[in-house]
């Protein structure tokens, strides 16, 4: 756990991972009603433990937190949303989209077969590891326990954060409904895993998920490169200074992992053989190969609407050249 002042009124606080991530980066943002929490962390002991020395920390009692925003709802932003709203009282905010996708990826009442099971298994996925995956996220849905009551905060709103101005930004491809926060203020993005330093933020297509996340995803990033964007606060790594740049090296790094991709296809595969020859998914977590799956999926997809790939089969896809 870190705790580091990165602007005036916005606290970054490290919150850990059990995997490959290590950790996530979530902000405490001051002004004068109290303060605001965006993105909560995964719901662990050690999770709980980090939040409650932060707050003795900073001596922020539970009641001053008077509201909880969540850019997007996977877990590792949402899973600690309950846990602080009972803790606190305070509201839960999340975009419509992805209060949605909380139902349908953490809320699935006890019996309902995983729908993970299904989408893996037409992808080429070998069955036991199939099973192992769904297990990974069974386990992940129990680490975002408490669920919250959530509240919704749409794209073109504006919310005070910190003592600014923040309008909500719709900014799809990670989640489908994810949300980014600009101050024009100062120049101040909050941009959830949007956009990453040093990392490519994960752009997979998942049971759920809205049709070509990774067109969407591209889109924009093309959309928001204008932005008069001075500093990015994201939800990993380090801070992004050259936001337009870093946009740009994102949209190289896709369209040349799509290009490695179709040149995997071969004459025909299905996504789990390609993945196997664009990852080194040997080295891989079930946790891992699973992102890598799916990622590979939306690159496979976005090929087929340019028209360079087609695909045939239903229970069990394959690519053809």
């Amino acid at each position: 756990m870190s705790i580091v002042t990165l602007a005036p009124d916005i606290i970054q606080v490290q919150l850990p991972l059990p995997f490959a991530l290590r950790s996530v980066n979530c902000y405490l943002l001051r002004d004068a009603e109290g303060w605001t929490v965006l993105d909560t962390g995964l719901h662990t002991p050690d999770g709980e433990d980090a939040w409650r020395s932060t707050l003795a920390e900073l001596r922020i009692k539970p009641h001053d937190i008077r509201q909880i925003v969540l850019t997007h709802f996977h877990p590792d932003h949402y899973g600690m949303a309950g846990w602080l709203q009972a803790l606190s009282g305070a509201p839960v905010l999340i975009s419509p989209r992805d209060a949605e996708q909380v139902g349908e990826v953490w809320e699935i009442p006890e019996g309902t077969e995983d729908p993970t099971l299904a989408h893996f298994t037409r992808h080429g996925v070998p069955g036991e590891l199939t099973g192992t995956i769904v297990g990974v996220v069974e386990m992940l849905r129990g680490d975002t326990l408490p669920h919250p009551k959530l509240s919704l905060i749409s794209a073109g709103e504006r919310i005070a954060m910190g003592g600014r101005d923040f309008l909500a930004i719709h900014a799809p491809g990670h989640s489908d409904g994810q949300l980014i926060f600009f101050s024009e203020g100062d120049g101040l993005m909050l941009c959830g895993d949007h956009v990453l330093m040093k990392i490519t933020p994960h752009i997979g297509w998942w049971p759920n998920s809205e049709p070509d996340p990774l067109g969407r995803y591209l889109g924009s990033l093309e959309a928001l490169e204008s932005l008069p964007v001075r500093l990015a606060l994201s939800g990993h790594r380090g801070v992004i200074a050259d936001w337009p740049g870093r946009l740009r090296e994102l949209r190289l790094h896709h369209e040349e992992r799509l290009g490695a991709m179709a040149a995997a296809v071969g004459a025909s595969a299905n996504a789990y053989e390609v993945a196997t020859r664009t990852f080194a998914m040997e080295r891989y977590t079930p946790h891992e190969i699973r992102f890598a799956v799916a990622e590979t999926v939306a690159h496979l997809e976005l090929l087929v609407l340019r028209g360079e790939l087609r695909h045939e089969g239903d229970a069990h896809i394959r690519y053809i050249a």
